[in-house]
């Protein structure tokens, strides 16, 4: 998967150095003020730095003055050295995302230096379930979003576990990625590979992923899912039996089908790609 916003604009970027993410979150902020949208750029740091050095980059000065663009301290988006309220977090943004729209921009788009929010375990176990959330919101409301994770502060799992819940991301080696594709909490997209090497990441993920049953099923689109286990379809199963639901595996190969008859499992039901 790349870097790219991806189908409704949400991406993760891992980055080494500062001044790299720096300039990937002021590309994709400049896109947002080309289309129109209010951005914001939220900063791990004080702000007012920041704000100063952008008053002399071509398009963000004058967004600046206009309030087309803010730069805000993280602490002033986002509760920070505690553990993030999810459903919280994510109606701040849709208040934000509205009051952008009322005031005659196409969206609000955000790029958030995100490493304070998830430095602790119980933090990015709260951070990874809003992630899921804001994607399910990024389905009904006009907000594009891009979150920073400083690799050397985190490590390489930790970074894995919030990038693959990400439709773009720039994490070489995540072979696999599970997010929210629609406003309902029932589906979600599979995508990528799944085997041994990465199950109990994909494991976290299913969980983070906070799937309900709607009408008594959960769905998980696959069309886009490369390759996957006897064991992922096994934990598939048992997932969907501990919500009292049938997980339906849409758009996957032939092979998979048959894979699964094979194994009977009672909760399951792949839906092969016509």
């Amino acid at each position: 998967m790349s870097d790219r916003p991806g189908p409704y604009g949400h991406v993760c970027r891992a980055y080494d150095d500062p001044a790299g993410f720096a300039a990937g979150a002021e590309e994709f902020l400049r896109a947002g003020l080309a289309a129109g949208e209010r951005v914001w750029y939220v900063v791990a740091g004080p702000a007012e730095p920041v704000r100063e050095r952008l008053r002399g980059v071509d398009l963000f000065a004058q967004a600046l003055l206009s309030g087309a663009a803010e730069v805000r301290a993280l602490d002033a988006a986002y509760t920070t050295g505690t553990v993030i309220d999810p459903a919280g977090q994510v109606a701040v943004y849709r208040a934000a995302t509205r009051r952008a729209l009322a005031a005659g921009y196409s969206g609000l788009r955000v790029a958030a230096s995100c490493t304070d929010l998830v430095r602790t375990a119980p933090q990015r176990d709260a951070f990874a379930r809003y992630e899921q959330r804001i994607n399910r919101m990024m389905r009904s409301e006009a907000f594009r979003a891009m979150c920073g994770y400083h690799r050397p502060a985190l490590g390489d799992q930790a970074v894995a576990e919030l990038a693959c819940l990400h439709p773009g991301h720039n994490v070489a080696g995540l072979r696999f990625g599970l997010y929210a594709t629609a406003a309902d909490a029932g589906h979600a997209t599979l995508v990528g590979e799944l085997d041994p090497a990465n199950h109990e990441l994909f494991r976290i993920a299913l969980d983070r992923t906070e799937l309900q049953p709607v009408d008594g099923e959960l769905v998980l689109d696959a069309s886009d899912l490369r390759f996957l286990d006897h064991r992922t379809l096994i934990h598939l199963s048992e997932h969907a039996q501990q919500r009292d639901a049938r997980l339906v595996l849409r758009g996957c190969r032939a092979g998979t089908a048959r894979l699964a008859a094979l194994l009977d499992l009672p909760a399951l039901n792949v839906e092969v790609t016509r």
